[in-house]
């Protein structure tokens, strides 16, 4: 339609309506086309506000940014192995008021200062409490002061479906709560991201997620947290991966348990409940601990400590900290349909003796940093017979391991006539001088399929005057 057309048609339109006006039926008409053609501006806010938006609103608040500096080893032209400084980032999601932040270990290891920066900018340093490589999960602590953080609303990974809406959230590249949409589009995936890391029973999403997106949220469209963003497939679109809530739930109560973060503990054994209702169902309670002092029983279902509601043990083991030993801590208990109070007293917190630091002779006589493999993880990527082993992490500049090529990513499997299933197992060799004396020793590797085996001259023991 021309210019002239247009303004004509225009006109017609407004005269029509004009004169419609002038009775009193046109009047209610014209209120009416008012209505339904120009709506205010609350029903358009309204009608943007969906699902998806709303999701987003409810969780933004207990979305952290995290970012740090770490040293990275690299290697000059002329083979000398030197470190530069690097920046990190990542996310991470409160889980309890108190400042307690679950994120990916990877975001967090080897960085000298973790900062952290809360969706209303702001600015705090976190302490690192307690981490598990394997799973390549942490729990790091902010000081809120006095005031009662947000925390993110939890859901489960139990029902998640193949082709439901997701939603990720994270610092990625650097630019702070990024949000992204998709759906699921696996469950159950075993993923190798590097020589040493694996990652199983992931989600997979084609919800983009990118590099600082680690250790963010994978939301289900009622805002709920049902996965933690851990890693995407390079070089492929559309095809990154979350650990479910469930098992990082599972972990992080074990990470901010008493037993291990306090050296107490209160008793209670847990069973998974396959319900959304509220408490934790009590499978056992050992005999003489707190818990048994209390009065709890098999069977029973803990809904609530003082105000805080319970659904997953995590919230109970981080709502403990710090408590203070003979104080009466309340209870809401339901058993055999009846509603009952109970007082769980805890001891004292009891400091953990310091032992003495068994020294590392694997880094220091041979330059290796190991980390036990499980016979599953060998069996999923090597197809091996072995009933475990240890992978090479590091190799130390000018140590005996790098003189005899071991390289980042094989797994040690053997030295002498044993096997190396753990790292008590190469302790144990080289404190042999009776082995260690006799010159190099010997040691098998397991790279890709093939067994390889060498001789390492142990640092600190005699040199052999043989040819080499």
């Amino acid at each position: 339609m021309d210019q002239s057309a247009h303004q004509a048609h225009r006109g017609q339109t407004i005269d029509r309506i004009y004169d419609v006006r002038s009775s009193g039926v046109g009047r209610v008409v014209a209120i009416l086309l008012g209505i339904l053609l120009v709506p205010t501006l609350a029903n358009a806010s309204e009608a943007r506000r969906t699902a998806l938006v709303r999701a987003v609103e409810g969780a933004r608040d207990a979305i952290v940014n995290i970012r740090g500096q770490k040293l990275v080893p690299t290697r000059t032209a002329d083979r000398g192995e030197s470190q530069r400084r690097v920046n990190g980032m990542g996310t991470g999601v409160i889980l309890d008021r108190r400042g307690y932040i679950v994120t990916n270990f990877h975001v967090i290891d080897g960085v000298s200062t973790i900062n952290v920066t809360l969706a209303d900018g702001t600015h705090s340093v976190a302490t690192p409490i307690s981490h598990d490589p394997k799973t390549d999960l942490a729990i790091i602590k902010i000081n809120p002061g006095s005031r009662s953080l947000p925390t993110i609303q939890l859901g489960t990974s139990r029902d998640l479906m193949p082709g439901e809406t997701v939603i990720a959230v994270g610092n990625a590249y650097g630019y702070e709560h990024t949000v992204t949409r998709g759906i699921i589009s696996a469950l159950h995936r075993t993923v190798q991201v590097s020589d040493v890391q694996y990652y199983h029973d992931l989600i997979q999403t084609d919800a983009s997620i990118n590099p600082g997106n680690s250790g963010g949220p994978l939301l289900n469209i009622d805002g709920e947290l049902v996965g933690i963003n851990v890693a995407v497939r390079v070089g492929a679109q559309g095809i990154g991966f979350a650990l479910p809530v469930d098992k990082v739930l599972m972990i992080s109560a074990n990470l901010c348990s008493l037993r291990r973060l306090e050296n107490r503990t209160h008793g209670i054994n847990f069973k998974p409940v396959e319900d959304r209702d509220k408490g934790l169902l009590v499978s056992s309670v050992e005999a003489g601990s707190p818990a048994d002092r209390a009065g709890l029983e098999s069977g029973d279902r803990i809904e609530s400590i003082g105000a805080a509601d319970l659904e997953w043990p995590v919230e109970l083991e981080i709502a403990l900290l710090g408590r203070q030993g003979g104080r009466n801590i309340p209870l809401s208990v339901h058993r055999d349909g009846e509603a009952i109070e109970l007082d769980l007293v805890l001891s004292a917190t009891s400091p953990r003796i310091a032992k003495a630091k068994e020294p590392d002779r694997a880094w220091s006589q041979l330059g290796l940093r190991l980390q036990p493999l499980s016979a599953n993880q060998l069996r999923d990527t090597s197809n091996s017979k072995y009933r475990g082993g240890l992978a090479v992490m590091a190799v130390r500049p000018g140590s005996p391991a790098e003189s005899q090529g071991i390289r980042r990513g094989d797994v040690l499997v053997g030295m002498h006539v044993w096997e190396t299933v753990s790292l008590d197992n190469v302790s144990y060799v080289l404190k042999q001088d009776r082995i260690t004396n006799k010159g190099p020793l010997k040691f098998y590797i397991l790279r890709g399929n093939q067994t390889l085996f060498g001789h390492l001259q142990v640092a600190g023991s005699p040199r052999p005057a043989v040819s080499r």
